[in-house]
């Protein structure tokens, strides 16, 4: 397997942050003006999305994308793709309708809001600044972006949970098609090394230990009538390929890229979560569906670990960094 990179470099795509570092909250936009192939999984009981409808129905007509955002403020975060339709149409970008153009811009957002300000918004300032800084080449990752507010390892409560983030990696096959993975992780389950099988990050004992223990052994042991506080959790994740493939094939590469969320998370797609993916294909190099699916998987998984290594707690939750 080739080694995870932390650039990208994928023509035709450009990444862009925007963080507030005050309200602890943030958007992580992608662009591919020109248009992508596009498609998307969502398996997430708690999902918050817009114009996803293209891209989970493989007979749907419009076919492509040409951005894609993901937000934290919970609900409020869709709002974040309407600068970036503006500045998608001010540029000609979009479905040719024969009367304009119009801006495809499938949106997620987690939920963020319990870490800083629960009043913080991605808005348009934030999304002016993703536009913006958007760019081949490295990929800022930890707490930035849509990761900024996130946070994992919530079988406890908020009070034991640790920070999450935003990460980025990308594999390229040797004489094949290149894949790369950005995942915003706010995840209702721990962070584990898919390599090891080690808790990296996750649910701890009590408010004031770090000792992790295990979020899947603490919900094999609850009652059935548990009342949970629920606050709020999902992991987005957004797979770019230069590989030519056709829509079939790319809903194919997005549920194997699944696979990378149930190797890292555990669990993946709780009760509590939205977990989705989202595919974008643009390119022409020739590569079996089966081999985008296991380095989409494989970056996907690698950009989940890379999110929480790289992330900061703020002095509000440990990171992994504070575990020593």
């Amino acid at each position: 397997m080739p080694v995870p990179g932390r650039e990208l470099t994928l023509p035709g795509f450009t990444l862009g942050h925007g963080t507030d570092l005050e309200g602890k909250t943030g958007v992580t936009v992608i662009l591919c003006p020109d248009g992508a192939l596009a498609a998307a999984e969502v398996r997430g009981s708690a999902t918050g999305t817009r114009q996803f409808d293209s891209l989970v129905l493989g007979h749907h007509v419009a076919s492509r994308a040409h951005a894609a955002v993901l937000a934290g403020g919970s609900g409020f975060g869709l709002a974040a793709a309407d600068p970036v339709v503006a500045w998608l149409e001010r540029g000609g970008f979009g479905f040719d309708t024969g009367l304009g153009v119009v801006p495809l811009v499938p949106t997620a957002i987690l939920f963020d809001l319990g870490l800083g300000d629960p009043a913080a918004r991605p808005g348009a300032a934030l999304v002016e600044q993703a536009l913006a800084a958007a760019a081949a080449g490295p990929v800022a990752v930890g707490s930035v972006g849509a990761g900024t507010g996130a946070t994992v390892g919530k079988a406890r409560g908020l009070a034991c949970a640790m920070k999450g983030g935003f990460g980025f990696a990308a594999l390229a096959a040797p004489e094949g098609p290149t894949v790369a993975a950005a995942v915003a992780v706010n995840a209702f389950g721990d962070v584990r090394d898919p390599e090891s099988g080690r808790t990296i990050a996750g649910c701890r004992a009590a408010p004031d230990s770090r000792e992790l223990v295990g979020a899947e052994r603490v919900l094999a042991h609850l009652p059935s009538d548990f009342p949970h506080p629920w606050e709020g959790n999902t992991t987005l994740a957004v797979v770019m390929t230069d590989a030519a493939l056709p829509k079939a094939a790319l809903l194919k590469v997005c549920q194997m890229a699944f696979g990378g969320l149930y190797r890292a998370l555990a669990p993946a797609v709780s009760l509590f979560d939205g977990d989705l993916l989202i595919a974008l294909s643009r390119g022409d190099v020739r590569a079996h569906v089966n081999q985008v699916g296991v380095l989409a998987q494989h970056a996907v998984a690698a950009a989940v670990v890379t999110a929480v290594t790289e992330a900061d707690g703020f002095g509000l939750v440990p990171a992994v960094r504070d575990l020593g």
